[in-house]
């Protein structure tokens, strides 16, 4: 069953200047597994503006309440490159609360726009 569904859009451009304009916003949004490749290499900025779309979109999938920290929930990588959420503290107590048992997650970025949508399953 579908608890809840969200979706997100960032304009990459917009999202790298607040990165560049806003000292510590990035450690405060990511953790660092979010923030670097395997390899110790900084993601891009349309990667991190779709990860953020993503954590926009699981905050709307379980309906926005208040209190959700960034950091609780990470965009994860999987087999093949397919994304996934993990979550902890605040997220997670709302996930359990709601009878989150499983996330589905895609993300997108192309023509200057990183998107994605965030399905939450019982």
């Amino acid at each position: 069953m579908i608890v809840g569904v969200g979706i997100d859009v960032a304009e990459i451009d917009r999202f790298g200047a607040a990165l560049r304009r806003t000292p510590g916003m990035a450690e405060r949004l990511f953790v660092e597994r979010e923030l670097y490749l395997p390899s110790g290499e900084r993601r891009g900025t349309a990667s991190l503006a779709a990860r953020f779309a993503a954590k926009e979109a699981l905050a709307k999938a379980l309906g926005a309440p208040p209190g959700l920290l960034w950091t609780d929930a990470e965009v994860t990588t999987g087999a093949h490159g397919r994304p996934g959420l993990t979550v902890s503290g605040t997220v997670a107590a709302r996930a359990e609360a709601l009878g989150v048992r499983s996330w589905h997650v895609s993300l997108s970025h192309d023509a200057g726009v990183a998107s994605a949508v965030v399905i939450a399953e019982a």
